[in-house]
């Protein structure tokens, strides 16, 4: 049994967590600086569009398995073997996305992601606030990011809306601010909900997931495309 009154057990649990994300992040950035830097690679992927879909379906598979299987999520090795493929699959599908964008580009969302991620971080473990007990706020978040994708899809294909692109940006870099901070906080163990410790591989993926959407809706809304 694991009680979060351990403080032993809680910064166990937490370091294992950083750790495993800082092995993803690493991984991630150094996919995307390969697919965005090498002409070579940043080519072939481009004109090749099905790498995109394998990619999705290994992502797919495997996050559907860690999210829903909780016991093959906490056997070893099954779990590290299904992050390793998420990871992969996931840095392969946003590095297909960056090497559309001008590296300038990528390399400044990459520097606001990590600057972002860093306070967001800091304060969710300093500050008294709970954000673990706002799902309300984050249901409204995720509706009307939902929403403005309905209105996107229709849209998009009579042409390209900058201020549209824009607000659909900002929603979805507040929302994912907003989940980073909240499963943050899960972490912990002192707010009002919490992770046990055996779901490490859970709270890497949850962490993870936030990183890279934040970064993708910052993309958006900061990026520039090769012309």
């Amino acid at each position: 049994m694991f009680h979060w009154d351990d403080k032993n057990v809680r910064r166990v649990f937490i370091r294992k967590v950083y750790a495993i994300l800082m092995l993803q992040l690493f991984t991630t950035v150094g996919i995307v600086a390969t697919f965005t830097f090498c002409m070579p690679v940043r080519i072939y992927i481009q004109t090749h569009p099905g790498f995109y879909s394998l990619s999705y379906l290994f992502f797919f598979i495997s996050y559907i398995t860690l999210a829903c299987c909780g016991d093959i999520r906490r056997k070893f090795p099954w779990n590290f073997i299904l992050l390793s493929i998420f990871t992969l699959s996931m840095a392969c599908m946003l590095g297909f996305i960056s090497s559309f964008y001008n590296t300038k580009s990528v390399l400044l969302c990459l520097g606001i992601t990590a600057m972002v991620c860093l306070c967001v971080t800091l304060f969710s473990f300093q500050t008294k606030v709970d954000f673990t007990s706002c799902q309300g706020l984050l249901l409204i978040l995720c509706l009307v990011l939902l929403f403005s994708g309905m209105i996107m899809s229709f849209v998009v294909p009579f042409g390209y809306v900058p201020w549209l692109h824009a607000i659909y940006g900002v929603i979805g870099a507040v929302a994912f601010t907003m989940f980073l901070a909240f499963d943050t906080q899960l972490l912990m163990g002192n707010k009002q909900y919490t992770m046990s410790p055996e779901e490490y591989v859970f709270a890497t993926l949850s962490l993870y997931l936030d990183i890279v959407y934040l970064f993708t809706f910052l993309l958006q809304l900061f990026g520039g495309h090769h012309e």
